[in-house]
């Protein structure tokens, strides 16, 4: 897969999910008991891969749905001013509200997140507001996982992958998986085993792979050996301080170790990891320097604040790929 992929298509990417509002602590190092302020960011995993990608220069699209109210309002614009095509970002009209997502930062190894995803406007997209014109126009379709979650929601993003199939469109199935929403294990792996089987490329950490295979202390190999025997041409499993590897269908084995960085806060690496290794790709580099991009991507975004508003530059990664020296392990 190469620049050659969507050189003739209006998109490089649509992502297709969660828009939310991240609501960051704004004083590090204390409980959220204790934390007065935070700080509005736009958030949700292929909102930021979205919004990653666009700043690097991609040409984004995004399919998701917003509540009828301010929140909504805050995340189609913010989107709109960085470059997304928000064409198909849809209004909800049946009263849900917008995901919201607090984050407590006590220390840089210890940060949470406190989410309230009860009838969240996202996931009541629905299959018939998905447009197979839209999907026919890109090189990429990213799905996320949480998007799989709940109905009508999981429909929609299963008919996406069905028409991006169909018309000849790169299907990448980012894992994000996040156990609020799903109602079991058993129900997590049914989906994304039924996703990842379907997609081109895969992206996720062990423990996300764990889920996906229902089980616990799962190997790469065993990973690789059950999606080759499906349509995935390559997976990309990230092992956090230890690096990322990369595995092709034809045997070709990648790593890339993590870039060291004075580490703020946990979240938002997996998704600026995403846009960055996708954009790589997208622009013909091989995978191994694709996998740098990510890794260095994601040490950027640790580092700082936001999930969204600290997605780098190309000039800030390769300055840091340049610069920056690894964690040895």
């Amino acid at each position: 897969m190469s620049g050659g992929a969507s050189a003739e298509k209006k998109f490089d990417l649509i992502a297709i999910g969660r828009a939310c509002i991240d609501l960051n602590a704004v004083e590090y190092n204390r409980p959220m008991e204790e934390t007065m302020t935070f700080s509005k960011y736009v958030g949700g995993s292929p909102a930021n891969i979205a919004i990653g990608g666009a700043r690097l220069g991609l040409k984004a699209g995004f399919i998701g749905k917003i509540a009828d109210d301010q929140h909504g309002r805050f995340i189609r614009n913010y989107m709109k001013e960085a470059g997304i095509d928000t064409s198909q970002l849809k209004v909800d009209l049946e009263g849900h509200k917008t995901g919201l997502a607090f984050t407590e930062i006590k220390s840089p190894e210890e940060c949470s997140i406190l989410m309230y995803r009860d009838q969240a406007a996202d996931l009541y997209l629905r299959p018939e507001e998905v447009d197979e014109e839209y999907i026919k126009q890109t090189g990429i379709l990213l799905v996320s996982g949480t998007a799989l979650a709940q109905s009508p929601s999981r429909e929609a993003v299963l008919k996406a992958v069905q028409l991006a199939k169909r018309n000849g469109v790169q299907v990448v199935f980012e894992l994000d998986y996040r156990p609020y929403t799903w109602k079991s294990t058993e129900e997590t792996a049914v989906y994304y085993s039924l996703v990842a089987e379907q997609s081109d490329i895969v992206i996720g950490t062990r423990d996300e792979y764990d889920m996906l295979e229902n089980r616990e202390g799962g190997s790469n190999e065993e990973t690789i050996r059950y999606l080759f025997s499906h349509r995935p041409e390559i997976v990309v499993i990230k092992h956090g301080v230890e690096g990322s590897y990369a595995y092709t269908r034809s045997g070709g084995v990648f790593r890339a170790q993590a870039y060291k960085t004075k580490v703020l806060k946990t979240f938002g690496a997996g998704d600026s990891y995403a846009s960055a290794f996708l954009y790589a790709i997208i622009r013909g580099k091989d995978i191994e320097t694709a996998l740098k991009y990510g890794s260095a991507s994601a040490s950027i975004v640790v580092s700082k604040h936001s999930s969204s508003e600290a997605m780098p530059t190309v000039e800030e990664i390769e300055s840091l790929m340049a610069n920056q020296p690894v964690i040895h392990s």
